[in-house]
């Protein structure tokens, strides 16, 4: 079990720097533009990625950068971003109930998205 977690704790610091972009841009486009949360969260996170998935290829899975493992790591969970930014649409959350809800996610299902799928070669 102590395997399947390991590199966590590296990816949750970055995770805490990646989410305050994130909010920082999605709050930007969606109040300040007034773009649906579906629009602003795919795109706070595409910024905030870009940031994350370099750190993280680098520090928490000891591997090299690659544009195709970032194609695959920003496709993924892209489309996770933009399925909950859908869902706080339909249902009308608020903005910050949406994020909150992406960025608790994205931990967990990021963190093995990236571990087994996209960085899964470099990390055996």
């Amino acid at each position: 079990m102590r395997l399947l977690w390991k590199g966590l704790s590296s990816y949750t610091v970055i995770g805490v720097a990646n989410t305050l972009i994130h909010w920082q841009v999605f709050f930007l486009l969606s109040v300040a533009a007034g773009l649906s949360q579906a629009l602003s969260n795919l795109a706070a996170f595409c910024v905030a990625a870009s940031f994350s998935f370099y750190m993280n290829a680098q520090f928490t899975f000891a591997g090299s950068a690659s544009v195709g493992g970032y194609l695959l790591f920003v496709s993924g969970m892209g489309a996770l971003s933009l399925g909950v930014g859908h869902l706080g649409d339909i249902w009308r959350l608020h903005g910050l109930l949406t994020v909150a809800l992406f960025s608790a996610l994205s931990l967990v299902f990021g963190f093995l998205y990236s571990k087994y799928v996209v960085f899964r070669e470099r990390d055996q």
